[in-house]
């Protein structure tokens, strides 16, 4: 049996998870991850660390994060609690879709996440009060090896839904895509 409905998205190799739920009387128990299972979906290398966050106000943008080489990540990012309006962007130089994004709503009702593979900045507006994530991790964070892109970037065209917003300093302040950015 399988724990997981595994969906393509425009963006190859960027997919919804669909957790499947086993369910009786008593409520039900859903696989948050399983290695074994979401390989065949793209995933590798393991679980090097699990974050999770809480944003506090509707409407706060956090991202677009990503880290560069020798840190590359995947991400498998799970909404537990509240909605977000959860944004991937492809920074692969050589891809079709490069500099394209694919953005969804996790609910956390809806029992789905998101894995992003190597090569994806991400971001994602919480759209309820009390938002909280899981971020699995495939890699190590390393501040020196962090990057991000500026979420705001016309270049990207993301229609965050809410226009007025919290964002920090340091999301707001990065620099906008030019010509010298390569991608990853």
């Amino acid at each position: 049996m399988t724990n997981f409905e595994i969906i393509d998205t425009p963006l190859k190799d960027l997919k919804i998870i669909k957790r499947i739920r086993i369910s009786d009387k008593r409520g039900y128990l859903s696989r948050l991850f399983c290695f074994e299972e979401l390989k065949f979906a793209g995933w590798k290398n393991g679980v090097a660390q699990i974050n999770h966050t809480l944003t506090s106000n509707k409407g706060t943008i956090r991202g677009m994060h990503y880290q560069n080489q020798p840190y590359k990540e995947m991400k498998f990012v799970t909404c537990l609690k509240g909605v977000i309006f959860d944004v991937a962007v492809d920074i692969r130089l050589k891809s079709p879709t490069f500099l394209h994004h694919f953005s969804l709503e996790l609910d956390a009702d809806k029992n789905q996440s998101l894995l992003i593979p190597e090569g994806f900045a991400h971001g994602f507006q919480s759209l309820t009060k009390e938002t909280e994530l899981i971020y699995i991790h495939s890699n190590f964070y390393s501040p020196i090896y962090e990057n991000g892109l500026n979420p705001l970037d016309k270049k990207l065209n993301i229609d965050w839904p809410y226009k007025d917003f919290l964002i920090s300093d340091k999301d707001k302040n990065r620099k906008f895509i030019d010509t010298k950015f390569k991608g990853i």
